[in-house]
């Protein structure tokens, strides 16, 4: 693992969630993530969460965040479906299992047979993906549910404010 920029492994190893772009799937999407063993591991299935097109592909865009909000370090990283007769799964995902707040008993079997878990490991000697120009904010979807909102009320008067008519 000479090749993994510090700065991905540091990161990635205090986050909890990760944002992904996979080519072909759409728009970045939120995952439940944990680095193990030089990896993110992302568990997908029924009864876990979605993340489509990420069993299917073979790289993918990996952005993480800080717990201020914005964002760190953007990555690329070689996908790799896990094979649950195989070493690395005996090894990193009974450590994943553990990490899951909610999950209940045996949540290894139950993803061996029913889901798909995916370790994202970073491209060596990679480039990290430059930021973007622009804040990349997406306007709101048109909902429905939307409505003006009333004027505060206020108890008191408010020195330089108009008064209403």
């Amino acid at each position: 693992m000479a090749g993994v920029e510090p700065l991905v492994e540091e990161a990635a190893k205090k986050a909890a969630v990760a944002w992904l772009a996979v080519p072909g799937a759409g728009p970045a999407y939120l995952v439940w993530c944990a680095w193990l063993g030089g990896s993110l591991l992302v568990v997908s299935g029924p009864g876990e969460q979605a993340a489509p097109g990420l069993a299917e592909t073979g790289t993918a865009e990996v952005s993480l965040r800080g717990d201020h909000g914005g964002r760190i370090v953007t990555w690329t990283a070689a996908v790799e479906r896990m094979d649950p007769a195989g070493d690395a799964w005996a090894e990193l995902v009974p450590q994943l299992a553990g990490k899951r707040l909610n999950g209940g008993t045996d949540l290894a079997t139950k993803w061996a047979t029913d889901c798909v878990v995916s370790r994202l490991t970073p491209v060596e000697d990679a480039p990290l993906v430059p930021m973007p120009d622009d804040s990349q904010a997406a306007p709101p979807k048109p909902s429905p549910a939307t409505r003006l909102p009333k004027r505060p009320f206020r108890l008191h008067k408010v020195r330089g404010a108009k008064p209403r008519k």
